[in-house]
Parts: structure tokens; sequence; C-alpha cells
């Protein structure tokens, strides 16, 4: 057993990430985590049965799918000896089940993982109100249909109107704040305009526009097919003629009339699935694999609830101090965007001088990321942020940018729903 095994990253694919239009999508969450992992399974020189282990990230598990890991193992054909298990920590899920799978390895006790992530949005449940399961659960005590009766007279309207669960679930429990809620306090604090954040929302509709034109996200995104036949094949919420003025007329969503934080530059509402093949050097030896890259470090970081969205600043401050890198040796970025305001407040943290003195304990301000590293084809503003996959997306996707780019080491990280985040350390082999 060794502790100190260098892990890579071999191969990944992801689905197109599927914008939420009011009702269930064609695919589950294990739906498309086997639309795209048949493709990625199908172009490796191994058996499917090769593999140590299976982990999967889900945030919104439905009930006819009960660990998702296990069940997608099993439809993808892996064997009825694979072990598989689901990991959740909110927005960091997909990127979780890479960590675990890094120190699996790392550790020795693992050669061969494939670690995902996948969400449905759209199947997220409707939820019955509290004063509703209470009157459900009477009837279901009394004593005879007299007593059913008599308590017919308790019924009230809101009864039949069911909670959507993904509301709740972007709630902060402590805090009772929404996440676009703790980005409105961001913006505040650190003067994030409208302006600023809608110019961020059309700049990441722009270059994910620019990066399916040009074809730079083939072989990333492998197309999935409904049970009728119908094919998708790219990520559908993207707005190639977002314009300043379009998202001007859009009203805040959770600070009315005042807030910045708008539907147009939000994360969108997705469903989607991503997959990440690691392997040990044996590995990679004895099944012929090549190598994209290797896992260097990752981190993660808590805060308060209420300001969750600064959880990128302090795990990869964090990071990067224990591996003695500067801010200049760092090519290329990924922060997933929940929202617009919330990545310019990191942004904005990194160059305040106090704030990296007193919270980072730098002895300076870390300084500006220049906005041609970060997050070069877009983001969740753009593409959506399926939660449970976009920790994975935005690993895999910062690997594929830097091999296309020339780029050799890299951040992919992310703010975490009730006040963490998460980020992990990749160079190109």
């Amino acid at each position: 057993m060794s502790g100190d095994r260098p892990v890579y990253i071999v191969d990944g694919a992801r689905t197109p990430f599927l914008k939420v239009r009011g009702g269930p999508g064609p695919f589950t969450p294990v739906d498309l985590a086997v639309q795209c992992g048949r493709p990625l399974l199908a172009r490796q020189p191994l058996a499917r049965n090769a593999f140590d282990l299976v982990i999967l990230g889900c945030v919104n598990v439905i009930a006819d799918e009960m660990n998702p890991a296990r069940v997608a193992a099993l439809r993808l054909g892996m064997g009825e000896d694979m072990v598989a298990f689901t990991v959740q920590i909110n927005c960091g899920s997909g990127m979780q089940s890479i960590d675990t799978a890094y120190r699996y390895i790392r550790d020795g006790s693992a050669d061969l993982v494939l670690a995902g992530g996948a969400e449905a949005l759209s199947h997220a449940p409707l939820v019955l109100r509290k004063s509703a399961v209470e009157w459900y659960a009477g009837m279901a005590r009394a004593k005879g249909p007299l007593e059913r009766v008599s308590m017919m007279t308790d019924v009230k309207a809101d009864f039949f109107k069911p909670v959507i669960g993904l509301e709740r679930g972007l709630t902060d429990p402590i805090t009772d704040l929404s996440m676009g809620q703790t980005a409105e306090i961001l913006a505040h604090r650190f003067d994030i305009s409208r302006e600023k954040a809608d110019r961020y929302a059309m700049e990441s509709h722009h270059r994910l526009a620019n990066a399916q034109e040009k074809g730079w996200l083939d072989g990333e995104v492998e197309p999935a097919f409904d049970r009728d036949g119908a094919a998708y094949d790219k990520d559908d919420g993207v707005r190639p003629d977002s314009s300043m003025e379009s998202l001007a007329k859009l009203s805040p969503a959770f600070e009315k009339p005042y807030g910045k934080v708008t539907p147009g530059n939000s994360s969108q509402i997705t469903d989607g699935a991503s997959w990440l093949i690691l392997a040990s050097e044996d590995a990679v030896r004895q099944h012929g694999l090549e190598p994209l890259a290797v896992i260097r470090d990752s981190q993660w970081s808590a805060l308060d609830p209420s300001v969750m969205g600064l959880g990128p600043v302090l795990c990869s401050t964090e990071m990067m101090t224990r591996n003695a890198l500067t801010r200049e040796q760092i090519d290329l970025w990924e922060i997933n965007e929940a929202f617009a305001a919330q990545v310019l407040a990191c942004l904005a943290a990194w160059e305040d001088e106090t704030f990296c003195r007193e919270v980072l304990g730098l002895p300076e301000a870390f300084g500006a990321i220049d906005r041609d590293s970060l997050n070069v084809d877009g983001g969740a503003v753009a593409l959506g942020h399926p939660v449970g996959t976009s920790g994975n997306r935005i690993v895999l996707h910062l690997v594929q940018a830097m091999s296309r780019l020339g780029k050799k080491r890299g951040i992919a990280t992310e703010c975490i729903g009730g006040g963490l985040g998460g980020a992990m350390l990749v160079e190109m082999v």
C-alpha cells in the first residue's frame, strides 16, 4: 500500500445538458449516466469488469433508482460483483466522486475507478406540506369510517398544492436563505453591479456558443437518445444572441426590485451526467491506457452558509498555498457559475487586500485572475447546473480545454450550498 501513488485522468464524457422546461425530462439520473457511460466505456481497450469501483455523485435521487451508482453500473454491464456507491455533497457531488476515487487510488486501495455525476432536476419530487402530511397520517390512524368522515372537515385547499422539492433543496436550512439570496449578499459586499453580472452572463453564452460552433466540445459531449429515438446532441440552454439589452429586461429573481441576480445571470436548471476514468500507474501500464492528466491535489473548505459563494476562494487558495503555487502558475481556471455575481465576487475577493489578509491569511492581495483564463468556453450560466454533475463536468472540461490550448496546469473549483467549497489541481501529462 502506497500513500502517494500518481492518479491519472484517462478519459471522460458527458451528456448534453438539457434545460428543464416545466415537466419531467426524457431521462432519469441513471438514464443520463448510462447514455454517456456506454460510448465512454466502448472506446476503452479494456473489459467493463476491469474496474475496481464505480462512484457517482447525485443529489436528487429518485425513488426508482436508489443508489444510482449501482443501478448505472449494472445497466452499463460492469458485472454483478462491481462495487458501486453514490456520494452527496450538494453542488460538489460530482467532484466528490473524483476526489474519493483519487484517494482510493493514491492510497493503493484501487487501480481503476469510474467516477461521475448524474442529475435530472426535471424529476425533482413534489413534496406535501407538513400540515397535509399530518392530516393524511391522521386519516391512516382513524378508527372506522365515521372518524374519517369527521376528519374531512379539516381538509384545507393547500393540502392539494404540493411544494416543489427542488425549491426547498435550494434553500439553506440554517440561514433560511435561498442560494440566490446568498449571491445577492455577495453582490452587495463586493459592489457587483447588475450591469457587471449581466455582461458576465452574456459572455458565458457567447463563449459556449462559439465552442459549440468550433466543435471544441466534440468528444466531450456524447449524444443522448430517448426511448422514442429523439437525439439530443448539444447543450440546449445556450443563447447565442444574448445581449445586454435582452438581459436588462429581466426582473430580479430574489430581491425585488433592486436585486442584481436575475434568471438571465443565474445558472440554468438542467439535467445532465458526466463520467471520468481514473487510473493508477499500474492500471495505465496493464491496460495500455493513454493518460490525459494527473490529479495533483484537492481541497474542501467550509464557511458561513450565507456567503457560500466564496467557497472557491477559500479552497483554491489553501490548495495553492500548500503546493507553493502562485497565481501566475495556474494556466486555466474553471469556476462553476452558480451565479454571475457569485463568480465576480470571488474574483473581487482575491483582489481585496483586507479580505485576503483577514480571511485567507495572505500577506497581500492574491491578485486578479485573467478573464481569458477563466471558463474559456462558458459555464453554468449558459449550459446549466445539474447539481450532482457540475463538479465532474468542470474537471472534465478543464482537462479538455488545457489539451486544446496547450496549457499545463489548471484548477477546477466550485461553491457548494451549505457553506462549502471544493477545488482540484490538475496537470497535463
